[in-house]
């Protein structure tokens, strides 16, 4: 029988002696490349080295040692072609019957703080490992492909069960093994892709848009019972990052809209992190289909819950809720039964956890790395194509914010007004948010989202806000296009009014405001959420 040839030269060496004395053992050859030709002969397992198979020495500081006829012709004979393996026969060459590759780790060199040089990077790029991996690929059908320590264990089982007859092996063990690489590759050229446009081109936003993303975790169903959907975790080097890497404690799995609401609280609760200061250092964010029913700052965390539930209580039946910091015994009694989907914070104490989890629904999530919220490309699909937009919390430059108002406010009123444009950042257009000081925080006191109309959505954040709507700030997130939002808001006590400015009646508005002894802020910047 043929002797089998396996191609060993990885980066990341874990488990590959395993694998390598167990092809030893089942009689296959091992060619193999420097540290990984080396971990193997310490290791005791016979090792050929590829230039001793190429008949031509490694060069350029092994940047060539794989680009070579008879480790690719090894590798792409097709076995049921006499003709092809007549001519490897005449080359004199040998086929090679699985590749065992992982590629240089280019994300985690391009992570370094402080960046590292573009020289220092682009030897990072691996050549020969890609393309040993997409020739395998290619030739799945007679050479297995491994691209990743977790198939190893199931090959090696695989191939023992046939007594190492590649033929033997099921032709979909060896397309999953193909997809699995052609989809390694494609990560790698997107990450290479995405780092080298930062570096060379730079701007805001890319010139083109390449996302790569680990396995799809199925969800039990998509917004609605009929649609199917998945969670995909972002590729990163350097593991699982936000809603990914939250570790969720009981309940049932998340659902697609769960997944929706958990991002939206996470936005809002981290652009909390930065209008915090020593004193109002407990966030609690409420969310409903993406929209915040309420949110509080508060030197309580208990009393920043209860803030943030009374600006719609009715509306959080079934909400999401984000904390900004470990969540406590106390807070955990004060929520008590109320019903609600998921909890996220950056922890729970013991006494918090048992408490929350007395509900067998309820999800609690931790997310260890909860860090103020920063600029971010954020991507979304249209048909035939993608937006992309820069997209964090507000960069209004509240030195510059003006008052143009008769009535001028006090300067206590800047933090407040930086705290509602905070949430109405988050709150779909057209939106006004409603919120007050109380005695230990801000809190929001009414939400309208979402309107076609902006006087509609000051109509509706009145209604939630009730009688807690006098003596409050009214921010919107856009100009007022005519006097009647003022008009209304006057009504149910509004006697501050934050706005960007902008439209040709704002005289009208400011007008209004002066007849009613209100104050206005304006911003100069548009907060629209689509």
């Amino acid at each position: 029988m043929t002797t089998r040839r396996a191609l060993l030269s990885v980066w990341e060496k874990s488990g590959i002696i395993e694998l390598g004395n167990a092809l030893s053992k089942m009689g296959w050859e091992i060619l193999s490349t420097g540290g990984t030709s080396r971990k193997l002969r310490e290791a005791g397992i016979p090792v050929i080295d590829v230039s001793d198979a190429t008949g031509h020495p490694e060069c350029f500081d092994g940047r060539v040692k794989t680009l070579h006829p008879a480790i690719h012709g090894g590798i792409l004979v097709r076995r049921d072609r006499e003709d092809d393996m007549s001519t490897l026969a005449e080359l004199d060459y040998a086929t090679i019957d699985l590749v065992c590759v992982n590629l240089y780790p280019f994300e985690a060199v391009a992570a370094k703080q402080p960046p590292v040089s573009n020289a220092e990077l682009i030897e990072m790029i691996d050549i020969g490992g890609p393309t040993m991996i997409r020739s395998a690929a290619k030739n799945h059908k007679d050479v297995l492909v491994l691209t990743d320590e977790s198939q190893y264990q199931s090959i090696i089982q695989a191939l023992e069960d046939v007594n190492g007859n590649i033929s033997q092996i099921s032709l979909e063990i060896k397309q999953q093994l193909s997809l699995a690489a052609y989809q390694c590759t494609a990560a790698y050229d997107a990450a290479v892709s995405n780092e080298l446009e930062k570096r060379f081109i730079g701007g805001p936003v890319p010139n083109r848009i390449h996302i790569s993303s680990e396995k799809g975790v199925p969800l039990r169903y998509g917004e609605n019972p009929h649609q199917p959907a998945s969670f995909y975790p972002a590729s990163s080097s350097s593991g699982a990052k936000g809603l990914a890497a939250a570790v969720q404690h009981g309940g049932k799995a998340l659902s697609f809209n769960n997944y929706l609401d958990l991002d939206g609280a996470l936005r809002i609760a981290r652009g909390l992190l930065r209008d915090m200061d020593e004193i109002r250092n407990q966030g609690c964010v409420v969310i409903k289909h993406t929209n915040p029913c309420g949110a509080a700052i508060d030197t309580s965390q208990s009393n920043a819950w209860k803030n943030a539930l009374a600006s719609d209580p009715e509306s959080a039946f079934g909400c999401v809720v984000a904390f900004t910091s470990e969540v406590e015994k106390e807070t955990a009694e004060s929520i008590g039964g109320h019903f609600l989907e998921c909890i996220i914070a950056p922890g729970y104490t013991p006494e918090a956890l048992e408490i929350l989890s007395q509900k067998k629904n309820r999800r609690m999530l931790t997310m260890s790395e909860f860090l103020p919220r920063e600029e971010e490309v954020r991507v979304r699909q249209l048909d035939g194509g993608w937006v992309a937009q820069v997209q964090g919390p507000p960069s209004i430059d509240w030195s510059n914010v003006k008052c143009v108002t008769k009535v001028v406010g006090d300067e206590d009123l800047v933090a407040l007004a930086k705290f509602g444009s905070t949430v109405l950042s988050e709150v779909k257009s057209n939106s006004i948010v409603l919120v007050t000081a109380t005695e230990t925080g801000f809190a929001t006191v009414g939400v309208g989202p979402g309107q076609t109309s902006r006087v509609e959505a000051v109509r509706i954040a009145a209604r939630r806000a009730g009688s807690r709507a006098v003596g409050s700030m009214m921010v919107s997130d856009a100009f007022f296009p005519f006097r009647d939002g003022i008009d209304t808001a006057n009504e149910i006590g509004v006697t501050t009014v934050v706005q960007p400015g902008g439209s040709m009646r704002d005289q009208e508005s400011i007008d209004a405001a002066d007849e009613h002894g209100m104050s206005m802020l304006f911003t100069n910047q548009r907060l629209f959420l689509h």
